[in-house]
């Protein structure tokens, strides 16, 4: 949830922190600090509530120049945004600063425990603030062997970067189910929670893995397990283009990954299609075999990637004939679901670093499911710890409400489908050409689209002081009203609200009245007459309709009040453009809102606490 960023080498550490901590605001931007220690063994923390521009406003004019330094962006919580609780935290002493990313579960017996037995007197609300204190009471001049009997005494998930001032030539770190990845320079070396944080300064990274703690110099990196013995790790060469987590141009990260998705579909199809037209998935195993001894598809997903999961339900029933159930990752395991060896597990994230969605993996790979990851971080969390993994080719997403992702988690999605019921032998060549070749439409087709902004922005003008939003659809639709109500709510505050459209006259369609504003998806060919009933029926409330349809169904312009047509394709793949209106829709009205558009109050790109 939190952004974490540390640097040990020859260079000043203090622009390069708040470079990385600035590529990391997307984790959380409720407050930020820096914490230095200089050649002559002093340590010095800044921290302000709010954005790093207010911590770089704090240290202007400072001469701030250390070799050693960890830095810190903060979702909060444990203690409500304040200076005060802002990172990084120090001990009693003012040794030992400490940034973290998690959540210490057992702080409050810690608290007790260090008041009690040590006199400790906290400053904080945080129980970040514990660990601090926790090591620099176990300190007695090693700062590795302190960290390592504190991680001993804490439950729950975190992150960590340590610096101690007596110990200016050594930072250190540990990974317990909240990301973290070591950099790897020439004469310097780094820790940060994400890749971004580091793309400017170095390619060649470490994967840490769960309960290893790694001790870096600016010429060296050990990295030690639970049982405190060296291991030996592969690098992993980051290909990322650094320019992609740049907005080039584009006013937000948002409007920038809503004109990537084009390229991010076409990357992710071809990537895994030989010149055949075949779909070859590399790091996927599953057999003939293997895809017939399935008895069920379990999908587990959060957020947006829920949604992608709703699709991917579709799919890979109609596809491959198999029995899917989707669920949210936060209630998965508490329901104790029926899994055993003969469940396929398909767990999507963007991050691949979602901790309900990891906990969920690892209760279904105990119960002996195989476990298929779809995600767009290489070498994340959920990636390693899955037997078969499918990467989105989407590249950093910086904005936190997603759009590319998600885009590209439905052609993983409509992939796999095809994929086992080719395998199954289920799906004739003439339908598996048809959908290939509808799939490699789609970039040109949402190029296409995107040359309707000017009128979405239009569009959006009349409608963004709006307070309440009804979206409406059947079949594929009802997802992507689920997904494109998201979008709406999370950038620009409204209270949106998505239904099956069938389901109006069960209770919802109370709160139609006049001027209500409802967006009606009516994509489906199959179901357009179903749909405009349903139009027809908030209509006689009323309502002030939008509709989506497709380019030939010009009837919906007799119920609605506007249209935004998409290009013709079939039912079901029209998931994959009808989304892209309703992302620009949400953009621009949050726009006209005032609203932070990549930042929403509240919200972080990466949920890594329960």
């Amino acid at each position: 949830m939190c952004g974490i960023v540390g640097y040990i080498g020859d260079e000043n550490a203090t622009g390069i922190i708040i470079d990385g901590l600035k590529k990391l605001e997307y984790r959380g931007y409720d407050s930020s600090g820096i914490a230095l220690v200089t050649k002559d063994h002093q340590l010095i923390v800044r921290k302000k509530k709010g954005r790093i521009a207010n911590l770089e406003e704090l240290i202007a004019g400072e001469d701030l120049y250390a070799n050693l330094g960890i830095g810190h962006t903060r979702w909060a919580t444990h203690g409500a945004p304040s200076d005060v609780n802002a990172h990084p935290h120090t001990d009693m002493s003012g040794r030992i600063a400490v940034v973290h990313n998690g959540i210490v579960e057992n702080y409050l017996a810690l608290k007790e425990w260090l008041i009690k037995e040590h006199n400790v007197v906290f400053k904080s609300e945080t129980d970040t603030e514990i660990i601090a204190q926790l090591i620099g009471v176990l300190y007695d001049g090693d700062i590795e062997e302190a960290v390592r009997k504190a991680v001993e005494k804490m439950q729950g998930a975190y992150g960590i970067g340590v610096i101690c001032r007596d110990e200016p030539d050594k930072m250190i770190a540990v990974r317990k189910d909240s990301p973290l990845i070591v950099g790897l320079g020439q004469g310097c070396n780094f820790i940060a929670s994400d890749i971004p944080a580091l793309l400017k300064y170095v390619r060649q990274i470490y994967l840490i893995e769960n309960n290893e703690m790694v001790v870096l110099t600016a010429n060296d990196v050990k990295i030690y397990n639970a049982d405190h013995e060296e291991v030996h790790r592969d690098v992993f060469n980051v290909t990322w283009d650094a320019d992609a987590a740049e907005k080039e141009g584009y006013d937000h990260f948002m409007l920038k990954e809503i004109h990537e998705q084009p390229k991010g579909i076409r990357d992710t199809l071809v990537r895994r299609m030989d010149e055949n037209g075949e779909i070859v998935l590399d790091g996927i195993k599953l057999t003939k075999e293997d895809i017939e001894g399935f008895n069920k598809v379990y999908i587990v997903a959060c957020g947006t990637a829920y949604h992608a999961g709703l699709i991917g339900k579709f799919a890979i029933e109609k596809l491959a004939k198999i029995s899917v159930e989707v669920d949210v990752a936060s209630e998965f395991r508490y329901r104790d679901p029926f899994i055993d060896d003969k469940t396929l597990f398909i767990a999507i994230s963007q991050s691949g670093e979602t901790l309900d969605t990891l906990a969920a993996l690892r209760e279904a790979k105990a119960k002996g499911a195989r476990v298929l990851s779809v995600v767009n971080v290489v070498g994340s969390s959920v990636a390693r710890e899955s037997d078969d993994v499918f990467y989105t080719w989407a590249g950093p997403e910086i904005a936190v409400a997603s759009t590319k992702a998600y885009t590209t988690q439905l052609v993983c999605m409509y992939m796999l489908g095809l994929y086992m019921g080719r395998k199954k032998g289920i799906i004739s060549d003439e339908v598996y050409k048809n959908y290939i070749d509808e799939l490699l439409a789609v970039p040109d087709k949402l190029t296409s689209l995107l040359k309707q902004e000017k009128k979405i922005e239009a569009l959006a003008k009349k409608l963004y002081k709006r307070n309440n939003v009804f979206f409406i659809g059947r079949g594929n639709d009802a997802a992507v009203a689920y997904e494109g109500s998201l979008k709406l709510k999370e950038i620009s505050y409204i209270n949106s609200f998505a239904i099956a459209a069938g389901e109006l006259k069960h209770g919802t369609i109370a709160l139609i009245e006049q001027d209500t504003l409802v967006i009606a998806l009516a994509t489906q060919d199959r179901l357009f007459d179903k749909m405009l009933s349903n139009i027809q029926e908030v209509k006689a409330r009323g309502a002030f309709v939008v509709g989506i349809a497709k380019e030939n169904n010009i009837d919906i312009e007799l119920q609605s009040e506007a249209v935004i047509y998409i290009p013709e394709c079939m039912d079901d793949i029209t998931p994959l453009l009808s989304i892209v209106p309703l992302q620009l829709l949400a953009y621009y009205i949050a726009k006209l809102r005032g609203c932070d558009i990549d930042k929403p109050k509240n919200l972080a790109k990466s949920v890594t606490v329960e």
